[in-house]
């Protein structure tokens, strides 16, 4: 019900989706850009919902409690604390920790945005790397194309251990995309050829 009403939303704003999503995939990261406008979270989060794709994003463990927690897993929050669990153990960086999620949620497609802000960046975040090669998970790659204005997800890419090649591969199927506001966005330029 909920699929089909997301469906006609986008639709209705003159949207299709682009879904490359295999039904048999429980576990991966998904990165989403171009970011660029509040209005990129709004295309893909209908686009995911039209698709029966149930995203999760990581947020700081105290957002998690009263009064915002409710909420928090409501949007598909899931908890990250990345103190020792014994006192004088070294603390687990924030790669390790989200690799360790998937080990705990056999369902999980955690969602991140490799830009990090909507200001135009010419380096990525590069830690979904890391994350969906520590936990031997895929990375989808979500999209708002608003030339074409088709979002989804438009290409599956299984890390092959050669991090040079596989960034190349993910920028050029950027480089591809148009933003909303395209003067606010690039691939990461030190994987992308032309």
């Amino acid at each position: 019900m909920l699929e089909k009403l997301a469906e006609k939303s986008l639709n209705a704003m003159g949207w299709e989706i682009d879904n490359h999503w295999p039904l048999d995939l429980d576990q991966c990261v998904m990165i989403a850009a171009p970011h660029t406008s509040n209005w990129d979270a709004l295309y893909a989060r209908l686009a995911l919902k039209a698709m029966g794709v149930n995203v999760r994003i990581t947020i700081k463990d105290s957002y998690m409690k009263f009064p915002f927690g409710p909420f928090v897993r409501a949007m598909g929050g899931i908890g990250i604390d990345r103190r020792p669990k014994v006192e004088g153990e070294q603390r687990l960086s924030m790669v390790e920790v989200m690799s360790n999620l998937f080990k705990d949620h056999p369902k999980l497609v955690m969602l991140v945005t490799p830009e990090g802000t909507r200001a135009k960046q010419e380096q990525w975040k590069t830690g979904f790397y890391h994350v969906a090669t520590n936990a031997g998970v895929p990375i989808a790659l979500a999209y708002m194309d608003y030339a074409k204005k088709k979002t989804g997800v438009g290409k599956i890419v299984y890390p092959t251990g050669d991090y040079e090649k596989d960034m190349a591969e993910i920028m050029d199927f950027y480089a591809q995309i148009h933003a909303k506001f395209p003067e606010s966005f690039s691939v990461d330029q030190r994987y992308y050829v032309e």
